[in-house]
């Protein structure tokens, strides 16, 4: 029997997915917020990470995470972690447009939008978005936190690290490999392999800025 779902976040990406899972008959029965004056989304009530905890035991419900990544690569992994480490299980939202292959691999939380075309021996690692019409070919390992943004491309064999971000309409030509907590900037062509803690865009990318000094700006 499938357990009720309480969406962490009330934001944008929040409401895509309550419109998803809304659309799929699923029972949600409250979205978490901090120190927002909105008492309910689409009508379902809006409630604190804190009621969830001590009123929902982790057996009890499936939670969801609707943070997305716009100000913070860490925040979306914060939430999970948290929620992780008091026994809580995050389930998968994938709309039902999004053509995934049966040998491709996705761990838990993970979210496919729209549209998204994941082939076959992908692997999709955990609390990861792939967003509206992206397409991830076969053979591409997606890290855990990573969010690739609307529209991108990845082409074969491409390995993304943990708690990156792809920004929107990029393209990574095949092989490449992307390291942790990377920001690709939207629309950039990724042609040679970029390394851990670091900002590139353009077209072909090149390495801009080291993250160390983007804790806190907005993603692209």
């Amino acid at each position: 029997m499938n357990k009720p779902i309480i969406i962490i976040g009330a934001g944008d990406h929040a409401s895509v997915l309550l419109d998803i899972l809304l659309g799929q008959k699923k029972d949600v029965i409250a979205l978490t917020s901090v120190n927002d004056s909105r008492t309910d989304l689409y009508n379902i009530p809006i409630i604190s990470d804190e009621t969830v905890i001590h009123n929902y035991a982790p057996n009890t419900v499936s939670l969801v995470n609707g943070i997305g990544s716009v100000g913070s690569l860490q925040l979306r992994k914060s939430v999970y972690d948290k929620f992780k480490s008091l026994g809580y299980v995050f389930s998968n939202v994938i709309h039902e447009s999004a053509i995934i292959s049966p040998r491709a691999i996705i761990e838990d939380g993970v979210q496919v939008l729209a549209g998204a075309i994941i082939n076959n021996d992908a692997i999709i690692k955990f609390n990861s978005i792939i967003n509206t019409k992206t397409s991830v070919d076969h053979g591409c390992v997606i890290g855990s936190h990573v969010h690739i943004a609307p529209g991108c491309t990845l082409s074969g064999c491409v390995n993304i690290g943990a708690c990156s971000h792809i920004g929107t309409g990029s393209s990574v030509i095949q092989g490449i490999k992307i390291g942790d907590n990377v920001l690709v900037g939207a629309g950039s062509v990724v042609i040679k392999d970029i390394p851990n803690n670091v900002k590139a865009f353009g077209s072909p990318a090149k390495v801009k800025s080291d993250m160390m000094r983007l804790r806190g700006g907005t993603i692209v």
